[in-house]
C-alpha cells in the first residue's frame, strides 16, 4: 500500500506502517495543485490540516482507500463525497482528548482566580489582593455542549470538584455518570460555565452569538477548545464589556486559517509587527481580546502535548491496522 504523508507527525506512524509493508512517501511543502497531480498513485493519505480535501482532489485520487486525519475532526474533508467513493475516513479524537480536557480545566481555574492578571501585576510591582479575589469552582454548574470524546474527557476531570455537570448533544442518551444530559434551555438556565466541545458544522458555526449569549439566565465563563468559528467574536466582546460573560478561555479563534497554523493570512512575525503598529490591521474585536485581562488566549494548543503527539499517531496506525491488515 502506498501512503502519502502531507504533514509531519510522530515518527512511530511511518515506522509502524513501514513494518506492515507500506511504502511511505513524504511531501510536506508542495502546493495542493502539485499534490493533486500525483495523488492518483496513492492508496492512503495522512494529513493534519494542511489543506482541504475537496471533491476535485478526491476525484483525482483514483486508488484512494483511506484518509487518516491526525486530529479530532473531519471538517476539512468533503466527507459525503469521500464516503460515496468508498474512501475510509479515520480521525483520532481519542488521541488528544485528555490534553484538551486538562487545558480547558487549566483555563477555567486561571480565569476564576485571576491568575493571568495577578501574575502580570506582581511582575509589574503591583500587589493587589482584594482586586484579585477569586471564585471557587465548587458549587458551580458546568455546562458542556458536545458530549463526545472531548466533552466526556472534560467532565471526567471535573469529578474532583463539588460541581454539577450538565451536557447537551444532538445525539440522545450520551450522558453518563459524570454528566447529566439536558435540553439546551435547561443548560442555559443553570450554567455558570459553558465549555464547547463540538465539531464545526452548519449547526455550530456562529452558534455563540448575541442571541445565544443573552439566552443564559446568568453571567457565565466561556471556554472554547473546539472550533473558533463557533463563536462570533464581536458578540463575545460585547458580552464581555456588558458583564454577560465573566471571562473567556479561547484556544481557538474565529480568525484562524483553516490549516489552524496561522491567524489571518499572516505568520507570527507579521502579527508581532501589527501589534507594534498599534494593530491597525487587526480586527477591532480581536484587539479587545488581546488586551482584556479576563480573556486567556492560546494558539490552538489544547490538544498539542508531547503525550498527545504519540497517542494521535498511534491511534491512526491502530485504526489502519484494524481495517486493512
Amino acid at each position: 500500500m502506498k501512503i502519502l504523508h502531507l504533514d509531519t507527525n510522530h515518527p512511530l506512524l511511518i515506522e509502524q506502517l513501514s513494518e506492515l509493508g507500506c511504502r511511505n512517501d513524504e511531501d510536506y511543502s508542495s502546493d495542493k495543485n502539485t499534490i493533486e497531480a500525483v495523488i492518483h498513485d496513492y492508496e492512503g493519505i495522512i494529513i493534519r490540516s494542511r489543506f482541504d480535501i475537496d471533491k476535485q482532489f478526491l476525484d483525482k485520487a483514483k486508488k484512494l482507500k483511506f484518509i487518516g486525519r491526525v486530529g479530532a475532526g473531519l471538517e476539512s474533508i468533503d466527507v459525503d463525497h469521500a464516503e460515496s467513493k468508498g474512501v475510509y475516513l479515520i480521525s483520532a479524537p481519542e488521541g488528544n482528548r485528555n490534553a484538551v480536557a486538562e487545558h480547558a480545566l487549566g483555563m477555567l481555574l486561571s480565569l476564576m482566580n485571576h491568575l493571568y492578571r495577578a501574575n502580570e501585576e506582581v511582575k509589574n510591582g503591583e500587589w493587589n489582593r482584594e482586586a484579585n479575589r477569586g471564585e471557587e469552582l465548587d458549587g458551580k454548574t458546568i455546562g458542556i455542549i458536545g458530549y463526545g470524546n472531548m466533552g466526556k474527557a472534560f467532565s471526567k476531570k471535573l469529578r474532583g470538584f463539588d460541581v454539577e455537570v450538565l451536557c447537551h448533544d444532538i445525539k440522545q442518551d450520551v450522558g453518563d455518570e459524570n454528566a447529566t444530559q439536558v435540553s439546551l434551555n435547561r443548560l442555559r438556565q443553570r450554567a455558570d460555565v459553558l465549555s464547547l466541545h463540538t465539531p464545526l458544522t452548519m449547526l455550530t458555526r456562529n452558534m455563540v452569538n448575541k442571541d445565544f449569549i443573552n439566552s443564559f439566565s446568568k453571567p457565565f465563563y466561556l471556554l472554547n477548545t473546539a472550533r473558533g468559528k463557533s463563536v462570533v467574536t464581536k458578540d463575545l466582546v460585547s458580552a464581555l464589556e456588558e458583564g454577560k460573560i465573566k471571562g473567556a478561555g479561547l484556544d481557538v479563534l474565529e480568525y484562524e486559517k483553516s490549516s489552524f497554523e496561522n491567524l489571518f493570512k499572516s505568520d507570527t512575525s507579521k502579527l508581532k509587527w501589527m501589534r507594534k503598529r498599534k494593530m491597525a490591521q487587526v480586527p477591532e474585536a480581536f484587539q479587545y481580546l488581546m488586551q482584556a485581562d479576563n480573556v486567556i488566549l492560546t494558539p490552538h494548543i489544547a490538544g498539542w502535548t508531547t503525550e498527545s503527539k504519540v497517542k494521535l499517531a498511534q491511534t491512526i496506525v491502530d485504526k489502519i491496522k484494524t481495517r486493512f491488515f
